[in-house]
């Protein structure tokens, strides 16, 4: 099957949609989180992607599992420059955040989606519904919905570490 025929097929009434998986009301942080206050809900959710909301709940960008690692070197760096400590100020989201997320909506068909991820190289969309957040759609939730379509013949969790 080739990507037209999966396009062809995703617009198909009776195929799965964004909606129809997507995790609702997703964990999120704002601008100023402390950093290790967004690494503690992660790790308390259980989740590697967290969008970074407003007040409104308007969609500003996203912070990753792997954002937050790549912030935990800055220490290690800066003592390799010679800075002092006292000069780094404790780093929030809004310092190690991506501020582009790309996003979805929930009627996209779930194939469309998942090859949006895929091209461009991403392990969530956040969900929007009139520029407001509703869910979030991860790469656990498109293979638990893909699986849901047409059984793989492989346990979901098998890929997921």
């Amino acid at each position: 099957m080739n990507r037209g025929d999966l396009v062809r097929e995703a617009a198909s009434p009776r195929a799965m949609r964004v909606g129809d998986v997507m995790t609702r009301q997703p964990a999120v942080v704002g601008l100023d989180t402390m950093v290790r206050d967004a690494v503690e809900l992660m790790r308390s959710k259980l989740v590697r992607h967290l969008p970074v909301v407003d007040e409104a709940g308007h969609v500003l960008g996203i912070v990753t599992d792997r954002d937050l690692r790549h912030a935990a070197f800055v220490p290690a760096l800066a003592e390799q420059v010679g800075w002092e400590p006292q000069r780094l100020k404790a780093p929030r989201v809004r310092d190690v955040m991506s501020w582009t997320a790309v996003t979805t909506h929930e009627d996209t068909p779930l194939v469309q989606a998942a090859l949006l991820m895929f091209q461009r190289r991403i392990g969530s969309l956040p969900v929007v519904t009139e520029g407001r957040l509703v869910g979030i759609l991860t790469e656990q939730d498109v293979w638990k919905g893909l699986r849901k379509e047409q059984p793989l013949g492989a346990e979901p969790d098998a890929f997921l570490w």
